[in-house]
Formats: structure tokens, C-alpha cells, sequence
């Protein structure tokens, strides 16, 4: 199978404001304010977008913020639905969108049914201005939500980076409603501090830049003007910042962090896991690649497939080896019929 070769991938973030975490709900000022506190971009940002021509679908959510009791808010939550059959459903990280899996769609679409989401926070699905509305429970609900109001069943799940970190667990919580897994360059962290040091230095990095209130330029694929155009239109401003300002700070680190215990469980449900599922990660992702050998040893299933590396890569895959990564989910849906 042909592979492209392309530069290892990195992430750009060079933000004018107060730190977001500091503003207060209040009334609406913002004219992309759609109601006190949560923003959606404009649409004009994601015109024209080169190798993203997907009409979007959008389903209404009513999300709880992470403080503020059980306020729940109505939310507008993006995705791709391409194709027909069924599901395919690709999860994107952090600082990305659905745009990430631009190339990749088309290819699995030519065959089932993609979907794409955004999290809230991120593309074009809505956004809290406030960093302390996000928590893990705040977007695993939401994950949940949406799975449940498209009414998803036999689903394959394509997971990558935060993408897994969230998709791990929505895949334990509901398994009658799906088929089989895909990893990809990601971790399951149940709050025994098995991360990289590449990655906390990024968390780290990304911590001071929030609080510097710097204008930032959202890049993964290198220095390409269209694409860094098209990873930062989804946050005209630092208001926008609050998603991928707080994701690597959410991640649960020590055991007492909030979402330990439920990350602890996954892994325990994945050690019993009977269903297809494929570890599939790139040679050149410093941040998160040594977690390939732990996932595969944990899932039963996966040590059935063969070790697939997809060669030429850097941490996000989709964007340095899209066509690669999409016929290897091809060929594991062919080796594993409903």
C-alpha cells in the first residue's frame, strides 16, 4: 500500500485579552454571544475551506457546565455525516477539529457511513467563554448525548488523541452500540501518571500561554498558510481559547484528579474487551507514541490484529498519512463482518 511521505507534524500556538478563566458570565455583548456565556463562530471563518466541502449537520444538545450546579445550556454540537451504512464514527483531539479528517472521509465514505463530530469547544460546534464550564464529565456527557440523539448502532470507532482519551470510555459505557475500535496515538490515563514528558511540557506550555492572553495561530501539519488558516478559524479571538486552553489541563494525572476513577474503570472493561479492535499508531509521535505497546497488551483483541505502523507520520496521522490510515480502517472493517 502506497504511502505518502510528509513532515512530521507540530503544533503551532502563538493568543489579546484578560485570561478567559477570569471573565464573568454577563449579558450578551458579543454578537457571536448566542446566549450569556457560549459563543459560536461565525460561518464566514470555515468559507472555502481547501479539501473540506461537507455540508454540516448539527444536532441540539442540552450540555451542564462544569460549575454553576445542574444548569444545563443548549448547545450546538457539529458534525460530518458523509456516506451510507453503518456508522464509522471519527473522533478528533485537541487542538483540532473535524477538518482533521478532511482526507480520510471520502475514502471510508466511498464504502460506510462517516461522522465526524466537533467537541464543544472546538470547529464549529459551540463554545464556552469560560474555562472552568469544561471539565472531563462536562465532555464525555456530551459525547454520550451524541451518540444517543444520531441513534448510533454497530458503530466503528475511530479514535485519536483526545479523540481515544474520551472515546475509550464512551466505548465501555455503551459497548452494545459498538462494532469495533480503532486507536490511534493516544492514552488511557487513569491517574498514575504514565504520560510522557513531551506531553506535560506541552500541557505546561499550553497552561501559560491561556494565562498570557496572547493571540495564538492553531496549526497541526506544519507551516501551510491554508492549513493553519483552516485549524485556527474555528477561534477568531481568545475568547474563543477556553476548549483547547483547558483539555490538557482536564486530563486526569494523579488518582485523586476527577476523572480517574472512570478512566481506571475503562481500562479495567477494556482488559475484558471481546470485540474487533485495532491499535494503529504513527513511527514519529514523541508525545504520545510510547502508549502503543501498553494499549495493545491491555486489549485482548488487539493482539489478534497485526501490528500496523504507519510510517511517516508524526502525532497527528491523519493529517501526515491520511490515505494510509483510511484503507488500514478499510481493510479492518473487511476482516471483522457484522
Amino acid at each position: 500500500m502506497a504511502q505518502r511521505t510528509s513532515a512530521f507534524l507540530s503544533i503551532a500556538l502563538v493568543l489579546t485579552v484578560a485570561p478567559v478563566s477570569a471573565q464573568r458570565l454577563s449579558p450578551i455583548a458579543n454578537p457571536n454571544e448566542v446566549r450569556p456565556g457560549v459563543l459560536r463562530t461565525p460561518d464566514a471563518r470555515f468559507e472555502n475551506l481547501e479539501d473540506y466541502p461537507f455540508e454540516p449537520h448539527y444536532v441540539d444538545l442540552r450540555i451542564e457546565r462544569a460549575v454553576g450546579g445542574q444548569e444545563r445550556v443548549p448547545m450546538r454540537m457539529h458534525y460530518v455525516d458523509e456516506g451510507e451504512g453503518d456508522a464509522v464514527l471519527m473522533l478528533h483531539g485537541q487542538p483540532t477539529w473535524s477538518y482533521l479528517y478532511r482526507k480520510m472521509i471520502p475514502i471510508v465514505a466511498s464504502e460506510h457511513r462517516v461522522i465526524a463530530p466537533d467537541w464543544i469547544g472546538f470547529g464549529k460546534s459551540d463554545k464556552f467563554i469560560r474555562e472552568a464550564d469544561y471539565s472531563f464529565r462536562m465532555h464525555f456527557q456530551s459525547a454520550m448525548a451524541f451518540v444517543e440523539a444520531l441513534d448510533l448502532d454497530n458503530v466503528t470507532l475511530v479514535m485519536q488523541d483526545w479523540g481515544g482519551i474520551l472515546g475509550m470510555p464512551l466505548a465501555t459505557e455503551i459497548p452494545d452500540r459498538i462494532a469495533r475500535l480503532v486507536i490511534m496515538n493516544t492514552a488511557l490515563p487513569t491517574g498514575y501518571g504514565i504520560m510522557t514528558p513531551m506531553w506535560y511540557g506541552y500541557r505546561d506550555r499550553t497552561r501559560q500561554q491561556a494565562a498570557s492572553g496572547q493571540e495564538r495561530v492553531f496549526a497541526a501539519g506544519g507551516r501551510d498558510p491554508e492549513r493553519v488558516r483552516a485549524y485556527s478559524a474555528p477561534f477568531p479571538d481568545p475568547s474563543y481559547y477556553a476548549g483547547p486552553n483547558t483539555f490538557p489541563q482536564i486530563l486526569p494525572i494523579l488518582p485523586n484528579d476527577p476523572a480517574a476513577e472512570r478512566m481506571l474503570r475503562t481500562a479495567r472493561r477494556l482488559q475484558r474487551w471481546d470485540k474487533p479492535a485495532l491499535v494503529m499508531f504513527s513511527d514519529g509521535d514523541q508525545i504520545l507514541g510510547p502508549h502503543q505497546n501498553y494499549l495493545r497488551r491491555l486489549i485482548p483483541t488487539a493482539m489478534d490484529e497485526p501490528l500496523i505502523v504507519i510510517e511517516g507520520a508524526g502525532h497527528f496521522l491523519q493529517e501526515d498519512q491520511p490515505e494510509a490510515v483510511a484503507e488500514q480502517i478499510l481493510d479492518f472493517i473487511e476482516r471483522h463482518p457484522l
